[in-house]
């Protein structure tokens, strides 16, 4: 085992600050290709399919990811809050 200590997660704030940057990030993105997907299932072969550039549908899923990650993170500390 590690004497490292786990790198604390940082302030509520801090993650809901990001999500709203990703969120007006991935807007725009929305808006420009016109993504229309009506299912959470159907939003990556939407998104395939309409973005033409490929910098932009990296930086889709990017933000898809970033998305989620931060979202997970914002709940963990919302729980841990409740805990404490």
């Amino acid at each position: 085992m590690s004497d490292t200590p786990s790198p604390a997660l940082p302030e509520l704030s801090e993650l809901q600050a990001h999500l709203e940057q990703v969120s007006q990030e991935m807007i725009a993105l929305i808006r420009a290709y016109d993504l229309d997907a009506t299912s959470p299932f159907d939003v990556i072969p939407v998104a395939r399919e309409k973005i033409t550039k490929p910098e932009d549908y990296v930086r889709f899923l990017e933000l898809s990811l970033e998305g989620r990650i931060y979202g997970e993170a914002a709940a963990a500390v919302m729980e841990a809050q409740k805990v404490s």
